[in-house]
């Protein structure tokens, strides 16, 4: 077997901190690719409670691609957190009962962001917030502690609050050598097989082990 059966909850048995998030899930409107995993010593298998206002009526999506590293305290705040901004309050009367009902906002109304996308490979530390419709590129590394508003670019690394670029994490060359190449999507035996490559920057070594192949 090339690496860790992708189907179990706890890839290693002996670290019952980290799972493989696509196994714990139960809400179709959260879609997660292979080996993506989520870290929390405090219950790992319990990850969607960290994707909040998430409601079926606003139909937003959280998608995270595969091979993703999601450190504890994560917490994805989908679009049902917005309130009506283009009102004089922003104060949500409707779900307070008591006949303030009629004052439901039109879904129009709503500042809505659409789905919540996490690229392949991407490295996101601990007690980060990423908020409504961020698209996180491929390759990114987000910083601890940070509150991400904005998209980030493939194969950068990014923190703060608000999170901001701090630095490209290899040369542009190599960056697009690495998003054509897409190993995330390659089978497990190819990936076994190039893991001393996988876990080096050197460009001519990726090179050469990926000339002349299938890319399967």
């Amino acid at each position: 077997m090339y690496g860790p059966n992708p189907n179990a909850i706890f890839p290693n048995e002996k670290i019952k901190s980290l799972c493989f998030i696509k196994n714990v899930i139960t809400r179709p409107t959260i879609i997660v690719g292979d080996y993506t995993y989520y870290d929390d010593i405090d219950g790992a298998e319990r990850f969607e409670e960290h994707v909040t206002h998430h409601y079926d009526f606003n139909g937003d999506r959280l998608i995270i691609g595969k091979f993703c590293a999601i450190a504890r305290g994560i917490e994805f705040v989908m679009n049902g957190a917005n309130h009506r901004m283009c009102s004089v309050t922003t104060y949500p009367f409707n779900i307070m009962g008591g006949g303030w009902e009629k004052s439901t906002p039109e879904m129009s109304d709503l500042p809505l962001k659409g789905d919540t996308i996490v690229g392949n490979d991407v490295w996101i530390g601990q007690n980060v917030t990423v908020m409504p419709g961020v698209h996180i590129g491929d390759g990114a590394i987000i910083g601890a502690n940070s509150v991400v508003a904005s998209d980030i670019p493939p194969y950068c690394i990014a923190a703060g609050n608000p999170c901001r670029v701090i630095r490209k994490r290899f040369d542009d060359e190599l960056t697009a050598y690495l998003l054509e190449l897409k190993w995330w999507d390659k089978n497990p035996e190819w990936i076994f097989e190039n893991l001393d490559a996988l876990c080096s920057g050197d460009l001519s070594l990726i090179r050469k082990i990926t000339e002349g192949k299938n890319g399967n």
